[in-house]
């Protein structure tokens, strides 16, 4: 069986498919899910497969769902095959996100596979996606502007990390995602499902059901696929195929650009959390543009994903970086901030957070939590250890009054500090010090009455430091949170 053998072959190039894999298939009643199904039941047996499929409802075509579902069941349950069905709500979902119909039922449905595979431990996701919907999605992205990765197409096997709960316990799972008929043309799966129908434990005159939405040319892809690709296989009966193989060609190279991309990141990154990474500033002004556009890609998918991003806000990324001045920022789709200090750009989806007033009674402990910092606060004996001056400062707290206070600077903050001699403005004094500007507003000032003592962190105040008639001294130590 000739189309037997080539997903075969698909299934050995890409690496599919592993020894006691438990497989859940995406099942709609099309053709290429049809397909699908009974090739893998075909296949069982050569890797000791487990199989399940789930059919989802989309709540868009209520006249046809109750007769997919029910041939969907029979098909599984003449093959073997666990039924699972799962309703989504696509146009309360598409509302309330302001994304199209399209792609509000892909997430949808994506999130239904993985909730049904966590649930049944199925390390593998099979969907239906053939060699035609390769070339129309490849067409589809090169009128819309893609770039190189864009125009790679639908990937024949890619890999996801699910956090959810099975069976009651939480569980962090990578889920691999396989397409078998990626290489078949369509033509050659109906042919197959038509001529081959005794395969199928079902009436021969209804081995695939059709959606009746795919006949429309409202949507763009139907276009493609019911005008375009028609017409283009006039000229070229070999289209599909053509564009496959461009496909294929740029996935490989894409997959060397993206291993440059992963070296030349693991350079750059000065901190990384789950939502922020800080990149060093005057490596990364020396990339080049194209590898820098992915790197930037990259970063932003590493801390709030890539959702709603487009080749604009990569360029005004870009342009940030190389014309402006620290302290500048914009902001991206996903309350993303991206950030130019003194020495980093600053990737974050992180909110500001204002600085919270303290009272400081030493002997006392405070955690300044916006700040991630800890500030000690003890009484000393006369003639201890002065400190750095920074992370620890003896001062004279005979001209204090107290309970000292942590606050936020205020416009028109100033002080005088410690070997500076003379009168500062706060503003100028972080300016000078290159104090990136979102640092600035979390930075702890430590005053008394309406004098500030100290810029934790930074510097101590003049008028406050020890001398000769100092009779009581002040501790501060300020230190990382842990």
């Amino acid at each position: 069986m000739e189309l037997l053998r080539n997903i075969r072959e698909t299934i050995q190039k890409y690496s599919m498919l592993s020894d006691r894999d438990h497989v859940l298939i995406g099942l709609s009643g099309g053709p290429d899910s049809v397909c699908l199904a009974v090739i893998l039941d075909k296949l069982r047996e050569d890797f000791n497969l487990s199989l399940s499929a789930v059919y989802i409802d989309h709540s868009l075509r209520p006249d046809e769902v109750q007769r997919e579902q029910e041939f969907c069941e029979r098909l599984c349950e003449e093959l073997r095959i666990d039924f699972y069905a799962r309703k989504i709500d696509v146009k309360t979902y598409s509302g309330s996100t302001g994304i199209n119909l399209q792609e509000a039922a892909r997430e949808l449905r994506y999130a239904a596979y993985e909730e049904v595979s966590l649930g049944i431990n199925a390390g593998i996701i099979a969907l239906g996606h053939n060699a035609d919907d390769q070339a129309e999605t490849v067409l589809m992205r090169l009128f819309r502007g893609s770039g190189r990765k864009g125009m790679t197409g639908i990937p024949p096997k890619r890999n996801i990390e699910l956090r959810g709960k099975s069976q009651g316990v939480r569980v962090n799972k990578n889920i691999l995602i396989i397409r078998p008929l990626i290489e078949i043309e369509r033509s050659e799966i109906e042919k197959f499902l038509l001529l081959n129908s005794g395969l199928l434990p079902l009436d021969s005159k209804l081995c695939f059901m059709v959606d009746g939405s795919n006949l429309k040319e409202d949507y763009f892809r139907n276009w493609i696929r019911l005008s375009l690709m028609e017409k283009i296989k006039g000229k070229n009966p070999a289209v599909v195929r053509d564009i496959c193989r461009t496909a294929g060609i740029l996935r490989e190279e894409e997959q060397y650009l993206e291993l440059i991309v992963t070296k030349t990141l693991m350079r750059l990154i000065s901190r990384k959390s789950d939502s922020s990474i800080e990149l060093f500033l005057i490596p990364l002004e020396k990339i080049e543009t194209p590898i820098l556009r992915r790197v930037l890609r990259r970063a932003l998918d590493a801390t709030s994903g890539l959702r709603g991003i487009t080749f604009t806000h990569i360029e005004d990324i870009i342009n940030l970086l190389r014309k402006g001045r620290a302290g500048d920022s914009i902001n991206l789709p996903g309350e993303v901030r991206v950030v130019r200090e003194y020495s980093i750009l600053n990737i974050t989806s992180d909110k500001p957070l204002a600085l919270s007033e303290y009272d400081v009674q030493p002997p006392c402990e405070i955690k300044v939590k916006e700040a991630g910092l800890i500030l000690k606060a003890s009484f000393e004996e006369k003639g201890g250890d002065p400190g750095d001056g920074r992370t620890s400062v003896l001062l004279d707290a005979g001209r204090m009054t107290f309970p000292l206070k942590i606050r936020a600077r205020t416009a028109g903050d100033f002080f005088y500090p410690l070997g500076f001699g003379k009168k500062k403005k706060l503003q100028d004094f972080f300016v000078d010090e290159k104090i990136p500007r979102e640092e600035r507003a979390r930075t702890p000032i430590v005053v008394s009455g309406n004098d500030i003592i100290c810029v934790a962190g930074f510097r101590a105040d003049d008028r406050f430091k020890v001398t000769g008639q100092t009779e009581k001294l002040l501790r501060l130590n300020i230190s990382k949170a842990g």
